[in-house]
């Protein structure tokens, strides 16, 4: 079925609230059911609501971060698991907690639902960890860390003619700049991109300003549908559309500097066309990109067909706080709160999970819905 054909009219669903802890680089004192309750109320607070007026409630987290089984299961104690509820869970970032949120919304049995997420990535080993979602015959044998793999994905990129190493440090001195408006950011800092470039090495092509930080971190939000969107918040952050995608497993059968998947997901979250072609620049007000390693946003804008005028990642991005698992949701909670604020009337909110940009979910987002929102096939 051709994206066209497999586009739907969906009933609307907004993001109405949403609350983050500060990201830091570790957190002590606190276990993730602790990070999570003050969120948790906020969220609530925020629209005067309680667990009880929520239909649903889906988290996004992994266990090999907490290295425990079915930690999703300890980490409702800071929802509160009576009265009974019904409840999922994603081994994925929260992005995609929240589009399976979503989904359930569209059946109409339900008007609310809340989607958290959250990740402490402090007390692991992310090198060991994030190897083991590699092909388990050929590249995860390796045990290459995710650094090696983003430096090759840099490469290539400089390989193709498109970027250069002061490009990326060029998106990093901007992050860390934007970050310094953003209170929860955990990297702010205002340098140049010629200081940056004199950063050491960690894997050539990639110095440390390109890299992500170690971060701890949750988020909240919650979504609502129709006229009950309206009810809770003055200005919903409409979803106008929404689809997620997926690269060829192995690193290999790719294109390392292109992303085709991010281009789809877009499609059929109705940024481009029915065939796929954008008529020209996309114009959002913002764009919150998914990029944990600076090179990976250049991509993005080329695969998204961002115009130079769209703010991008104006919280400071990933490259300013990057708690796996939660990341992802944090960039389509950064977009919405433009919207909510008054600050921005479109945005685009992307997520990615997997190593080089392996998988994809696009979220576009109104302050009003211009039109019906939109699923790809």
């Amino acid at each position: 079925m051709s994206a066209a054909a497999g586009r739907a009219t969906v009933r609307p669903v907004a993001v109405v609230s949403a609350a983050q802890t500060k990201s830091v680089r570790r957190e002590d004192h606190r276990n993730e059911v602790e990070m999570l309750m003050p969120v948790v109320t906020d969220v609530f607070a925020n629209i005067g609501v309680t667990k009880a007026d929520m239909g649903f409630v889906c988290s996004g987290s992994t266990d090999y971060l907490v290295g425990a089984p079915f930690s999703f299961v300890m980490a409702l104690d800071a929802v509160g698991v009576w009265p009974p509820m019904r409840e999922s869970h994603v081994e994925m970032d929260g992005a995609w907690a929240l589009y399976e949120a979503w989904t359930l919304l569209q059946e109409g049995e339900i008007d609310t639902a809340l989607v958290y997420s959250f990740g402490r990535s402090s007390p692991s080993q992310l090198d060991r960890i994030l190897a083991l979602q590699l092909d388990p015959y050929y590249m995860a044998p390796m045990w290459p860390d995710p650094v090696a793999l983003a430096a090759l994905q840099a490469q290539a990129l400089i390989d193709t003619g498109k970027a250069t190493e002061k490009d990326f440090a060029a998106v990093a001195a901007r992050s860390r700049r934007d970050a310094l408006r953003n209170p929860n950011a955990q990297v702010a800092k205002d340098q140049s991109p010629d200081d940056l470039l004199r950063d050491d090495y960690v894997v050539a092509p990639l110095r440390r300003h390109a890299l992500p930080p170690i971060t701890d971190g949750v988020v909240a939000v919650v979504l609502a549908a129709e006229d009950r969107a309206r009810d809770l918040c003055e200005r919903p952050a409409w979803i106008t559309g929404i689809d997620h995608r997926i690269e060829a497993h192995a690193l290999g059968a790719r294109d390392l500097a292109q992303s085709p998947s991010t281009r789809l997901a877009a499609q059929g979250a109705g940024v481009f066309d029915a065939s796929g072609d954008a008529p020209g620049a996309v114009h959002v007000d913002v764009a919150e990109l998914h990029a944990p390693f600076a090179p990976q946003e250049l991509i993005l804008r080329e695969a998204l067909g961002l115009a130079d005028s769209v703010a991008v990642n104006p919280s400071g991005g990933a490259l300013a706080a990057n708690a796996l698992m939660v990341a992802g949701l944090l960039r389509i909670v950064e977009a919405a709160s433009r919207i909510m604020d008054g600050s921005a009337r479109s945005a685009i909110a992307h997520a990615t999970s997997g190593p080089c940009l392996q998988q994809n979910l696009v979220c576009a987002l109104a302050a009003e819905p211009s039109g019906p929102a939109r699923k790809g096939a």
